[in-house]
């Protein structure tokens, strides 16, 4: 044989046999990775256990180099394929390989070999795949062991009797994905990514997996806490029950046994269980669960599980206002919007290190909740949040078309109907047992928005178990427990409503690019901008204080935008790779905790005019050098009571007119021994722009308008420059059109212990 016969043979091995090619691997270079990206094993990626609320003891992880090839939709599985692809990262992704985009009118077709344990052959054989996003079908050993349509949603098929004698097998997943060209449920995938729209993802992206399992199996389990009762109730679905078989179920605390119960297969049993620990934030407290069926005395399929006993309620506080209530107790729920996209995997996370990482970073900053946005995480995800005590409001991720605030729903198709309903069935079926989830939101920002008070009333039945967010910002249809507001940066909130809580789904966005960790060099955005730390924590510690006086309003959650930057959007306290926290952690936990402690005792050191005016001296003239300053000689100033603008101006009570372009003011105010510099704050109601010293020392800088009074941190240099006794307070305002205003107060806010 000729030497370049030889090499062809030697690469058509090769392909064949992925496994012999694992050294040849490596990440496709051009973005940033995450830290994590050099953890990555080909050989195999991903390896825990996928599944960790139904657990068996004997598994094979099929995750590692696969084939691959990109053909047209229309044609049969290819004789020869393209190259490797490490299985489950998607083909666009870095850490694929690959990076290809497969485009709407082609398939991805995967192709890998497997010897199947020898022990494995009384058994049935299940292939799970954890995901494949969109429509999915799968051959093994030349055989169709079925489909699937559906991108977040776990699936199997039993390929027992597909199986050969041989121990070599092969599975061959033909996937088709049109992203943003379908009607199917995607998220924020788009074919053209640019602003909040993100790179495509197709293909397989989560765990595949082989499981042997008894003739009689276990396949899947619903698990309902009621801690009113103290009782877990359980039921399963049993493949090949047989009359007379028996569910048994045990709670265990660690090693001790709390409870056990037996019932047919078919009931639905309760454990008693005495004296719950409830699963909290603070407390996230997990049973272990042990269920079995069993014949004539005898298990013959085992697994294991866990649970919390905990409760979410819509119920009204002391004071009649209608809070978010866990375990009976009203908790404000506060955490950041995530996106769950990584640099290096797009949907899929490098490691389960880094996967569980977002969960723990989210909450040593402070937040107790996450709302998790229009995307679907693997189970392992849901099981970090489980056991870290973070709650999660969780997104049906949208598809078909989507409408303006102002517009009335979608028309769906029949077709698009049945898979929307389809796959948030899925959705809520995969992730019922999870005690971190407390909320649905089946629709986001008029995103696929249709027929929602019908989708509202059947999700609200399906689950009752859970708070029902009919739609979180915009077309709001008067449904469900909670009026979900979008403000940006805000914060704001809806009216106290009688049946509803208000709750703030999104707001903030401040952003911050940092030069290194940036997926792309131009073109990058945040609702709000910034460009140094310090301006940036100034900013959010602004947010955060308005956001308590919500709070005392009746706001009863808020969701910050966001956890991390995503391709072109900057306005996470993370940047994409997740190398830099963006401000202070313990700074920004102390802070975001406080949102969740009592409100503070506000003691006013220079008041505003709200309510009766107060003296300032005024110029409306460019004053000279130094007009900011202790020594400033103000006396030439004119003398006005606040606040100063024109009458017509929203919630103002006007005393001085000013109508001019610019106005400067100053006033003087007393800080008593012992007030800590750190807690003061300014009160501010501004139109348009205005800029604040504290003893000539920038203390704030606001751009635009509000339209009534607003918290503002002081800078740490102006805060650094307060002294105990008198000090100068400066404030330059200018108008550009509409209506005018300004006044400023301070304030300093003491925490209750």
């Amino acid at each position: 044989m000729c030497v370049k016969c030889v090499f062809l043979c030697l690469i058509g091995l090769a392909l064949l046999l992925p496994g012999l090619a694992h050294a040849d691997w490596k990440a496709t270079p051009g973005k940033i990775m995450s830290r994590w990206a050099q953890d990555v094993d080909p050989k195999n990626p991903l390896p825990e256990y996928p599944r960790p609320q139904m657990r068996r003891g004997e598994w094979q992880n099929l995750n590692g180099l696969w084939q691959y090839a990109i053909r047209h939709k229309r044609k049969d599985a290819p004789d020869m394929y393209d190259g490797q692809i490490l299985v489950p990262y998607p083909i666009e992704s870095a850490l694929s390989g690959v990076t290809r985009e497969v485009e709407k009118r082609n398939r991805l077709w995967h192709r890998r070999e497997f010897e199947l344990n020898r022990e494995w052959r009384d058994q049935r054989i299940l292939l799970h795949f954890g995901a494949v996003d969109w429509q999915s079908e799968v051959w093994v050993n030349g055989q169709k062991v079925g489909e699937h349509k559906g991108g977040y949603d776990p699936f199997s098929f039993d390929i027992t009797a597909a199986l050969k004698d041989t121990p070599i097998q092969e599975i061959v997943v033909a996937v088709w994905d049109p992203t943003d060209a379908g009607y199917q449920p995607r998220g924020k995938q788009v074919n053209k990514p640019e602003g909040i729209w993100y790179t495509s993802v197709t293909g397989i992206w989560q765990t595949v997996w082989l499981e042997p399992v008894p003739q009689t199996a276990i396949d899947t389990i619903r698990i309902t806490p009621d801690i009113d009762a103290k009782l877990l109730r359980l039921s399963a679905n049993v493949v090949n029950a047989q009359p007379g078989d028996t569910l048994v179920a045990t709670a265990y605390d660690g090693d001790t046994q709390v409870a056990q119960v037996a019932g047919a297969v078919t009931d639905t049993v309760a454990l008693s269980i005495e004296n719950p620990k409830l699963w909290s934030p603070d407390t996230p407290f997990l049973y272990d669960l042990k269920v079995s069926v069993q014949r004539d005395g005898d298990a013959i399929d085992n697994i294991e599980s866990y649970f919390g006993m905990r409760k979410i309620a819509l119920q009204k506080d002391a004071q009649g206002i209608n809070r978010l209530f866990l375990n009976n107790a009203p908790l404000f729920q506060y955490g950041p919007l995530d996106q769950g996209w990584w640099p290096d995997g797009l949907y899929t996370a490098p490691t389960d290190e880094a996967l569980r990482y977002d969960v723990e970073i989210t909450r040593q900053m402070g937040f107790n909740m996450a709302r998790k946005h229009v995307k679907v995480e693997p189970a392992r995800w849901y099981y970090h949040c489980d056991q870290l005590g973070l709650l999660v409001w969780q997104d049906m991720p949208n598809g078909d078309k989507h409408i303006s605030p102002d517009e009335p729903d979608i028309k769906r198709s029949d077709d698009s109907k049945a898979q929307y309903y389809q796959e948030l069935q899925a959705l809520i079926d995969n992730l019922y047992n999870a005690p971190c989830i407390v909320m649905w939101v089946p629709f986001n920002e008029g995103w696929g928005q249709f027929d929602t008070q019908e989708v509202t009333d059947w999700t609200t039945k399906y689950d009752p178990t859970r708070l029902i967010n009919q739609t979180s910002g915009w077309s709001d249809r008067g449904g469900s427990h909670v009026h979900d507001l979008h403000c940006y940066p805000g914060p704001d909130m809806f009216p106290v409503e009688e049946k509803r809580a208000s709750i703030l789904g999104e707001f903030g966005g401040l952003g911050l690019p940092l030069e290194g960790h940036l997926w792309r060099d131009n073109e990058n955005w945040g609702y709000r901008t910034y460009h140094e730390k310090d301006v940036l924590s100034q900013n959010y510690e602004t947010l955060i204080h308005n956001l308590r006086s919500l709070v005392d309003k009746g706001l009863a959650a808020a969701v910050y935008t966001q956890t991390t930057d995503v391709e072109g959007e900057v306005n996470g306290l993370l940047t994409y790779d997740r190398a830099i926290v963006k401000v202070d952690l313990d700074w920004l936990s102390k802070l975001n905790r406080s949102v969740l402690a009592p409100p503070p005792t506000i003691i006013t050191l220079a008041p505003t005019s709200q309510e009766e005016g107060q003296s300032w001296r005024y110029t409306l003239e460019q004053p000279a050098e130094g007009w900011t300053s202790c020594v400033y000689d103000d006396t030439a100033w004119k003398e006005g009571k606040g606040m100063f603008g024109t009458d017509k101006t929203p919630n103002t009570t006007i005393r001085t007119p000013w109508e001019s372009e610019a106005i400067w003011l100053r006033r003087t105010f007393n800080v008593p021994e012992g007030i800590p510099a750190e807690s003061l704050n300014l009160k501010i109601h501004h139109d348009e722009d205005v800029e604040v010293y504290l003893n000539g020392v920038p203390a704030a800088q606001c751009s635009k308008y509000t339209t009534d009074f607003q918290i503002v941190a002081i800078s740490p240099q102006a805060r650094q420059a307060l002294r105990p006794g008198e000090n100068t307070l400066a404030v330059h305002c200018t108008q550009q059109q509409g209506g005018q205003c300004i006044d400023v107060g301070v304030l300093s806010y003491q925490e209750k212990e």
